[in-house]
């Protein structure tokens, strides 16, 4: 069967409003699923019609461009988890995936040396959460067996992270490069960058 250009268009456009609609749930899918809503909006008997090793291949096709072309990462982030896990802070990742899944987010904080710096990742593709769902908050903390008392998220968003791990019960840190709007949720704590975390992190311990 061949497709066209325009039949992949019109097939990631397809499945961007499937995951729209799980997303505003606060649900999430694992990527095959990205993938099986593009082959169905091409031709719905599509999926059937491939060999487990190509359905394989189209996953990991889809999976891998923010291997190819990695983000930046904050020049602070290193210093800070070197310097919170010396003082025997446990580190986890509470992240919501978009097309990237957790798997290729893993291989990329693995390039940047970052990985082993964290005691447990909880991906939203993966556990089928996401935030601001305070689910996916407790899930990461009984992984790592953190009390709640004691743990503090860090993130940006003032819904997805300040709003989401509140409602866990959790302190936060927002890491805020703009000002703040008048209506956004309070964090505990407010740093421009993560260089400042371990210093904000010892703020909330009382020192």
């Amino acid at each position: 069967m061949r497709v066209t250009r325009t039949d992949l268009d019109r097939g990631y456009a397809a499945s961007g409003a499937f995951l729209g609609r799980i997303w505003r749930e606060n649900r999430d899918v694992p990527v095959e699923r990205h993938v099986g809503a593009i082959l169905e909006a091409v031709d719905a008997r599509l999926p059937a019609r491939l060999a487990a090793r190509t359905m394989q291949a189209l996953v990991e096709a889809y999976a891998r461009p923010a291997l190819l072309v990695p983000p930046a990462v904050d020049e602070g982030a290193r210093g800070a988890l070197e310097a919170l896990a010396g003082c025997g802070v446990t580190l986890c990742v509470v992240s919501n995936t978009m097309r990237t899944p957790g798997a290729a987010l893993r291989e990329l904080l693995r390039g940047y040396g970052l990985l082993d710096y964290f005691a447990h990742l909880t991906f939203s593709d993966e556990c089928g959460i996401r935030k601001p769902d305070p689910e996916i908050f407790r899930l990461t903390l009984r992984a790592a067996g953190a009390p709640v008392e004691t743990a503090v998220h860090v993130g940006d968003d003032p819904v997805l992270d300040v709003e989401g791990a509140r409602a866990a019960g959790m302190r936060v840190i927002q890491v805020a490069r703009r000002a703040r709007r008048p209506e956004a949720a309070l964090p505990d704590a407010a740093i421009p960058s993560l260089a400042a975390l371990p210093e904000a992190v010892a703020r909330l311990a009382g020192g």
